[in-house]
């Protein structure tokens, strides 16, 4: 395992979860989302994100995304022309987001999919 030291590459890092419950056609939900992820690419600090569709509940998702630290998510979030990406899904969904602290991250291993990692706490 990889150790990190609080102030250390990683330590600022931040997961934004968010889950909805949509009440518009999946598909709608979908490329209203993908807009706003176009959007949310383009902001300093963000690293990647994955948007998971329920597998027995199509009407609901949940939203995974890593940021490079806090103060990078908050300024896209309050970002003038974040504004009608979030009515628009606030239009078709509702949602309970929450922000995390990464603390441990671990790769699959050999031979399954991927390279093994020790896993790296942060």
């Amino acid at each position: 395992m990889t150790d990190h030291e609080p102030g250390t590459e990683g330590a600022d890092a931040v997961t934004f979860v968010n889950t909805f419950t949509v009440h518009a056609e999946p598909e709608v939900f979908e490329k209203e989302f993908a807009r706003t992820s176009e959007f949310m690419a383009r902001q300093p600090g963000f690293v990647r994100h994955t948007l998971c569709r329920h597998a027995e509940r199509p009407g609901q998702y949940v939203n995974v995304a890593e940021w490079r630290d806090l103060a990078s998510f908050r300024a896209a979030v309050s970002h003038d022309d974040f504004r009608p990406h979030a009515g628009a899904l606030r239009a078709l969904s509702e949602s309970r987001p929450e922000l995390y602290l990464v603390r441990l991250r671990r790769e699959g291993a050999p031979g399954l999919d991927g390279p093994a990692s020790e896993g790296e706490e942060i």
